[in-house]
């Protein structure tokens, strides 16, 4: 069988390839390594389209020109509401978005839409963000289209222990780890830093403590989701 051609590309004037420069402003690319890595790893037939300037048409014949040889096509950054963000009105000048937006921390601007006969994931540009929504919502889209079984990732419900206030009528996902307690408890351990651009907070936890909506605040003691990395790779 053929597996999942799936075609990657970032979006940003300020990036940079590791080992390149960087002046005053740029950043490396990590987002696309981490994508090309979780995409392998699920099978998939990776195509590295690179890093592409913040311009509407290059964006938008990339697009139509990728579409036209892979199954799904995936991209981080770009998906915002300021004016270099031009990978939203690439995606409709060449198909239709679905969706674009939802209210989850880390990762609202997520997209997830059509270009000709392909199937377009735009994931946000913050490190953090991209690899949680590539996991809660890139992945099972491309495991259907893989023909999978509905594979839903199993959480663990597992004590709380620490303090978290959060913002009611959103879903938001911690970075953490487990630790078993005196009496035996598992309980979670959410990782010290919150930022979205923190990929420490990535590779120091052993996965993501999910809260959902209508959750204001986390005490220890509470029964929180624990979604094991394990569980998704």
């Amino acid at each position: 069988a053929c597996r999942l051609r799936v075609a990657v590309f970032s979006t940003g004037d300020e990036l940079r390839q590791p080992g390149q420069a960087l002046e005053p402003g740029a950043v490396y690319d990590a987002n696309r390594f981490a994508l090309i890595a979780l995409l392998t790893r699920l099978g998939c037939a990776v195509t590295d389209l690179g890093i592409l300037p913040d311009r509407f048409e290059t964006i938008r014949d990339a697009l139509a020109m990728a579409a036209a040889s892979h199954d799904a096509l995936i991209t981080s950054g770009g998906m915002s509401t300021g004016e270099e963000d031009h990978v939203k009105p690439a995606v409709e000048a060449n198909g239709r978005l679905d969706f674009w937006r939802l209210a989850i921390k880390p990762g609202r601007p997520v997209a997830l839409g059509r270009v000709r006969d392909a199937v377009f994931v735009g994931l946000p540009g913050n490190p953090v963000a991209v690899v949680v929504t590539f996991l809660r919502i890139a992945r099972p889209i491309l495991l259907r289209l893989m023909g999978a079984a509905d594979e839903v990732p199993r959480a663990i419900p597992v004590r709380a222990g620490f303090t978290h206030k959060k913002k009611p009528g959103r879903r938001e996902f911690l970075r953490g780890s487990l630790n078993r307690t005196a009496d035996g408890t598992l309980e979670a351990i959410k990782y010290p830093r919150d930022g979205a651009g923190v990929l420490s907070s990535l590779v120091d936890s052993e996965g993501l403590i999910e809260l959902p909506e209508d959750l204001a605040r986390v005490e220890p003691g509470m029964t929180v989701d624990f979604l094991p990395f394990k569980e998704f790779l």
